[in-house]
Parts: C-alpha cells; structure tokens; sequence
C-alpha cells in the first residue's frame, strides 16, 4: 500500500536576523508596525509540506506519491525529488503561474516571521484523486496537508466517499478556515498533527474541546518543539509526550515539523504503535534541525539510531532498527 502526500510544494527564501523581533517592537505602536530587517544571509531552499514530507518517508525507504499544483519552474525541483524516491505522477503543473514560495526570516530566539505566496497551488483544487496513477485501492493512507482549502476540502471528502484512510495536518492553513470547514477536514481522521498552537486554534475555530476533538480522530498528535510530541487516543485513554532528542544543534527550524511527520508516518506504515513511531519522528526531526533547508538533512542509518539511543536508550533503539533497513 503506498502513501499519498497531498499539500503545498513550493521553493523557501530563508533569511536569518542577528537579532531579536520582540526588541523592534514597540507595544503601543503595533497598530502601525512598519519593519525592515536587515538579514545576514538568504538561503533558496526546496520546501513545501507536502513535498517535505514526501522526501522524508522516500528517504527512509517508501516511495510516496506527491499530490499538489506546481508551475512550469518545477523542471529541476521534480529531478530532484525523483532522484531522491518520490513518485510526482500526482502533480498538476499550471500554465500561467509560478510554484508557491514560502519566505521566512528566523531571529536568534528561533522566532519566525514568513509569508506565503500560493502562486500554482490554487489550482490544487482541481486533483481528482481517483485520477492519480495509483488506483484508490492501492492507497493505505492520504495526508491531507496544508493546501489551497478548496483542495483540502475535496480531498478529504474523496477519502471519505473511496474509504481511504487519511491523516489531517491542516496547519497554517488553520487561520484561513472558516469552523464548518476545519470541522470537515478533521472529523473521521486517523491521524491529527498539530502544533501547540494550532492544536488551540483548532479548539476556537471548531467550538469544540479537546475531548470532543479526540472523539473524531484516530489519535491526535501535538508537536511540542524541544518538549517533543504528545498522543492522545479517546479509544484506549493513551496520553503519553514521547521527548524530543537532547542537545541537538539549531541550524533552521523550518520543516523541523514536517520531518517528524514523515517519521511518524514510515514507523506506523510498518506498523509499529504510536510511540516508538513518535521516537523516530523526532529523531529525523533533530536531523533536519541540525540542516539548513527542509530537504537538505541525510536521514543514515547510524545517526538515527545514535539519536534514539542517547534519547530513549539501546532497547528503543534496538527494536527500530529492523525498521530501518531501507536507510543507507
């Protein structure tokens, strides 16, 4: 079974600032906020969530399909991604616009201030899943990820109408839904990802409470940053927070998220539960926040298995590695 990765596919204008947002500041002024930062370096990276994703489960041995709209400067970007195990046999490529870019400035606190231009992925809303090369039936899993919410929409109502198991991750597409919406996309997910912050957004846009999210959903997965990951499942009351691995060198946070998610993913795919899947999610995330860019880090073998000793110890470390034998 193969799984499908639909969302955002775009190029990253990384820049980084010496200082600190909070001290440009001026509290009785931001009604009126005109900023400038003068950056230090800019770094054009390869991103995107659902194209992350899809590079970190290809990375650790699956070959997912991606799903989403590209412009016709996606050329290189799609060797790239082929050369490296993704199947882009489910991406639309639009005439008359450019693939989406994400650009983003991180401050010495690791804060972020970014924007995202949409740019091909509005026309993502016309990917009809029962036309992708792989038939619905070969399908374990859709990861309904961040996108134009008019795809989000469709695509979660086809998992439904085909029975395909789908996983939410509506992201910062989150502040653009309406509640109806956010409750659709949600509702009869296997799998939830959310961060702290979306995880209470979601609770404002939807009116419900964090039990009735869980009565929903499979299980509900909160990305803590260096606290880890928390899941939740109303079927059996699991409440656990798997740690995140210590000590690990911050070079760029963006698409810390994403790498965890396509660890998480690869783990449960070979069926493993949910928190020695959460172990090696966190540890591709440290991978990919020692790198700079969201498909820079090298998921080997060794280094994973050295973070999960140091983090959950050798048992953990020794009961995951039969499950990494499509990493080099």
């Amino acid at each position: 079974m193969r799984i499908a990765v639909t969302g955002s596919v775009a190029t990253d204008h990384l820049t980084v600032f010496p200082g600190r947002f909070t001290d440009q500041l001026i509290p009785d002024q931001l009604a009126h906020v005109s900023l400038s930062f003068l950056v230090d370096r800019l770094e054009v990276r390869r991103g995107g969530v659902a194209a992350n994703i899809a590079y970190g489960l290809a990375r650790l041995g699956l070959h997912p399909l991606l799903v989403g709209a590209v412009g016709s400067d996606f050329a290189d970007y799609e060797v790239w991604l082929k050369e490296h195990g993704v199947d882009t046999g489910g991406v639309l490529v639009s005439a008359e616009r450019h693939t989406a870019r994400f650009m983003c400035t991180t401050d010495a606190d690791n804060n972020q201030i970014a924007v995202f231009y949409a740019g091909a992925m509005s026309q993502a809303r016309d990917i009809d899943l029962t036309r992708l090369p792989v038939r619905p039936d070969e399908l374990g899993l859709v990861v309904v990820g961040p996108n134009d919410p008019a795809a989000m929409l469709r695509h979660t109502r086809q998992c439904r109408e085909l029975h395909i198991p789908f996983a939410a991750d509506p992201s910062q597409q989150l502040a653009r839904l309406d509640g109806g919406e956010a409750r659709e996309l949600v509702d009869g997910a296997g799998w939830l990802f959310t961060n702290e912050y979306e995880a209470a957004l979601l609770q404002e846009r939807t009116g419900w409470r964090d039990a009735d999210v869980l009565d929903r959903v499979g299980a509900w997965v909160t990305t803590l940053g260096a606290g880890g990951a928390r899941i939740r499942r109303a079927a059996d009351g699991l409440d656990v927070t798997v740690p995140a691995v210590p000590d690990v060198p911050v070079s760029d946070p963006t698409g810390v998220g994403d790498a965890f998610r396509a660890g998480f993913l690869a783990a449960t795919d070979r069926g493993l539960s949910a928190v020695p899947a959460a172990r090696l999610g966190c540890s591709l995330a440290a991978l990919s926040l020692a790198a700079i860019g969201p498909q820079t880090y090298e998921p080997e073998r060794q280094a994973l298995l050295g973070h999960l000793t140091r983090a959950y110890g050798a048992d953990a470390a020794r009961f995951l590695a039969p499950h990494l034998e499509g990493v080099r």
